[in-house]
């Protein structure tokens, strides 16, 4: 992980009327400088998946758990891509696979084609980090609803339109 004292510079720059906390769209701002560009919904779903207390904007300790998430990706994306710039959609899988993710063929190309916005069966970084951004939350969402920890739920309509709700990119 970066040094800490870095990215609370950075959290206090990006948090311009010095609440304590970030929202999406300074979020979104702050991410571009990087040149990694997300619409806003990728964006609110990042803090979704880590808004621990559940106010809509992300505090420091939710940021540096993000951050240690988007810097994994990050470099299982590094390792895989070797100079190309973009992942084949092999390269995705295995980096799934790196990152503890387990899709079939199905959802995994189901996945892919939500994320390869160009239909060029390769995603870029920006791209890989919203695909990701995406399986973790419906991990997440999964695994709130698997209490016995079997690999299997049954939901009810509600239950599935809150499902629905949540994992919405």
């Amino acid at each position: 992980m970066e040094n800490v004292g870095v990215l609370r510079e950075w959290f206090g720059r990006v948090d311009s009327n010095h609440t304590g906390n970030i929202t999406a769209p300074q979020l979104q701002r702050a991410l571009a400088v990087g040149n990694l560009d997300f619409p806003l919904s990728i964006v609110q779903q990042m803090i979704r998946m880590y808004d621990f207390d559940r106010n809509g904007t992300m505090n420091f300790e939710e940021f540096l758990a993000l951050n240690k998430f988007l810097l994994k990706v990050q470099n299982v994306f590094s390792a895989l891509e070797r100079g190309r710039g973009f992942l084949p959609l092999d390269d995705v899988y295995a980096a799934l696979v790196k990152l503890g993710f387990s899709l079939d063929s199905p959802a995994f190309y189901t996945v892919c084609e939500s994320f390869d916005k160009n239909k060029m069966g390769m995603v870029r970084l920006d791209e890989f980090i919203s695909l990701c951004i995406f399986v973790q939350s419906a991990c997440n969402l999964f695994n709130s609803f698997d209490t016995p920890k079997q690999g299997r739920v049954t939901l009810d309509f509600n239950q599935f339109v809150y499902c629905t709700a949540n994992c919405r990119i």
